[in-house]
């Protein structure tokens, strides 16, 4: 699931954010919310995590059509990854 790269980036990564990492991988899409709860780490520490997550590229924030008011977060596949960069430097 998690290329090479992927790895390296997120082992530079706080504690806090690899935990959520972990989190998403195990629980599959959640909002930050859900994170808070199955993660039992406080709402800033999280939005922190997702913050340094979203920057090394390893998630993907999405609108949560249940609660427009929240974003959901997963973990974005190593070959769409890829796609997203190819599509980028085309």
């Amino acid at each position: 699931m998690m290329t090479d790269s992927d790895g390296e980036a997120i082992a530079d990564l706080p504690p806090s954010a690899k935990l959520v990492y972990k989190v998403l991988e195990y629980d599959g899409p959640l909002t930050q919310k859900g994170i808070v709860q199955e993660s039992m780490l406080s709402a800033r520490t999280v939005r922190y995590a997702l913050e340094r997550l979203d920057e090394v590229g390893v998630i993907e924030e999405d609108v949560y059509f249940a609660d427009a008011r929240q974003n959901l977060y997963e973990i974005v596949e190593p070959d769409e990854a890829e796609q997203a960069d190819a599509a980028v430097s085309d």
